[in-house]
């Protein structure tokens, strides 16, 4: 499963991991509130293509009622799955209590989904931390989220406050797979195929695993993991030359200026290749025109440049 990121997830972006072995995309998180007042932008987050199927949107927000609001507005909408985000780990969301910040809270998180229940024909799922501040926040939220119908949990388990760093709690895993009454996703920490088939093997129940800054690094990983091998690192570069340069071309179609294209595609650099040359990587990420960014992306990805 394609992992919703934001600013990242969006239409090009997921048809080409389709196209690399992924299996249910998840667009980029939308936020319920947005979603009422019609916000412009947010609008053209939720345009989807036919060969993406199956498609899962993803929600976020605080406000039960807007959230209910919401569900009814996109009942009848394309996405086979409305993804409720209780996972979201960036202060300014938490702060007021969404994403993982709803999670100290179980009265708010029982509200929430008694106005999901208004809406039997529709598929939810939840995306979810361990907690906010304390990793056992969990045990008071799982026995709500199994009280309702979901079509799956999916866990990072780490809490929100570590963000992306520190220790996976292993235990706490176990503990909450062994109580779960939904299928179980794994989120977390794939990057390789090896990584994927040492969860399935510790956690044999799984329901299947979400990648997200794996996929980024390795637009491949889900392909390689699928048919059981790693590609060699010339053989890599090249597909990721193609990837990006069909990202690119859609990006320059319909964007604005160098500034504009260069602010969307630069950030992809950040996790793209983590083994890749720094300085070769550095030149992309500094180039400030789009012929020396382009210049920067072909040195690098250059065979003769391939460690």
């Amino acid at each position: 499963i394609l992992a919703p990121m934001a600013g990242v997830t969006d239409l090009p972006f997921r048809l080409l991991c389709k196209e690399q072995g992924a299996g249910l995309l998840c667009m980029e998180m939308i936020s319920a509130k947005a979603l009422q007042y019609k916000n412009k932008n947010t609008k053209a987050l939720l345009a989807i293509h036919p060969e993406e199927y199956p498609v899962s949107l993803q929600l976020f927000g605080s406000d039960p009622k807007i959230m209910s609001e919401m569900a009814k507005q996109i009942e009848d909408g394309p996405y086979d799955i409305i993804d409720i985000n209780m996972g979201c780990p960036f202060p300014l969301l938490t702060m007021r209590h969404k994403g993982s910040g709803i999670l100290p809270y179980p009265s708010e998180v029982k509200v929430l989904l008694n106005e999901l229940a208004h809406y039997p024909e529709m598929k939810f799922s939840v995306k979810m931390r361990l907690g906010w501040e304390y990793y056992d926040e969990w045990r008071q939220v799982l026995p709500l989220l199994n009280a309702v119908p979901l079509t799956r949990i999916i866990l990072h388990p780490r809490i929100g406050r570590q963000q992306y760093k520190g220790m996976v709690y292993k235990k706490e895993l176990r503990l909450f797979a062994e109580m779960c009454q939904h299928p179980l996703v794994y989120n977390g920490d794939l990057h390789t195929p090896d990584d994927i088939r040492r969860i399935e093997e510790e956690y044999p129940d799984l329901d299947g695993v979400m990648i997200g800054r794996g996929l980024l690094a390795n637009p491949a990983l889900a392909m390689e993991y699928r048919e059981g091998i790693v590609l060699p690192r010339e053989e890599l570069y090249a597909k990721v030359n193609v990837f990006h340069n069909r990202l690119f071309y859609h990006y320059e179609s319909y964007l604005q200026g160098g500034t504009q294209l260069l602010s969307k595609i630069k950030p992809y650099w950040e996790y793209l290749l983590p083994d890749m040359d720094k300085k070769l990587k550095k030149a992309i990420l500094k180039a400030s025109h789009v012929d020396k960014y382009l210049e920067a992306v072909g040195i690098a990805l250059m065979s003769k440049n391939i460690l």
